[in-house]
C-alpha cells in the first residue's frame, strides 16, 4: 500500500456557477467520498500522528460509525428510488383498459381507455387514443364498462 504524504498545496479558488440539475449531479459524484477513500485517509492520519499525542481512540470509533452510517444511508437511497420506479411502472401497467382523464396538450379536458403503458423515458407513459399521457397528468380514473 502506498503511503499518503500531507504536502502544503496552493489550492486556487473557484467562483461559485450557478448549476443545472446536471452539473449538481456530476459534481456530488466528483466530491463524494467511497469507503476506500475514507480508509486511506485513516491510514494516512495513524501514520502521521505525533506520537507523544496519539488518535484517541473514540475518535477511530467515531469517524467508522459515521463513515458506515453514510454508506447505509446512500444504501436506503437507492432502494427508496427503485421501489418508487416500480410502484409507478406497477401502476402505469395498472391503467391499462380503464377509462382515463387527463389534461391533453392543448389544456382541454379529454378522456379515453389507456391501451398501452411505456417505461422508456424518465417517467411512465400511457397511450390514449393514439395520444402519450404522462402518469403524472392523469387527472381520474374509471373502470371502463364491459361491452
Amino acid at each position: 500500500m502506498t503511503a499518503i504524504t500531507p504536502t502544503a498545496q496552493t489550492v486556487p479558488v473557484i467562483p461559485a456557477v450557478p448549476a443545472t440539475a446536471a452539473t449538481a449531479a456530476a459534481n456530488a459524484s466528483q466530491n463524494s467520498m467511497t469507503a476506500s477513500d475514507f480508509m486511506q485517509l485513516l491510514v494516512a492520519q495513524l501514520q502521521n500522528q505525533d506520537p507523544s499525542q496519539p488518535m484517541d481512540s473514540s475518535q477511530m470509533v467515531q469517524q467508522t460509525t459515521e463513515l458506515g452510517m453514510m454508506q447505509e444511508m446512500t444504501s436506503m437511497q437507492s432502494t427508496s428510488s427503485s421501489a418508487l420506479t416500480y410502484q409507478a411502472q406497477a401502476a402505469a401497467a395498472d391503467l391499462i383498459g380503464k377509462t382515463i382523464s387527463y389534461t391533453d396538450t392543448s389544456g382541454a379536458a379529454a378522456s379515453g381507455i389507456v391501451t398501452g403503458a411505456s417505461f422508456s423515458g424518465s417517467s411512465p407513459t400511457v397511450s390514449v387514443n393514439g395520444t402519450t399521457v404522462a402518469l403524472s397528468g392523469v387527472l381520474g380514473v374509471t373502470q371502463t364498462p364491459s361491452a
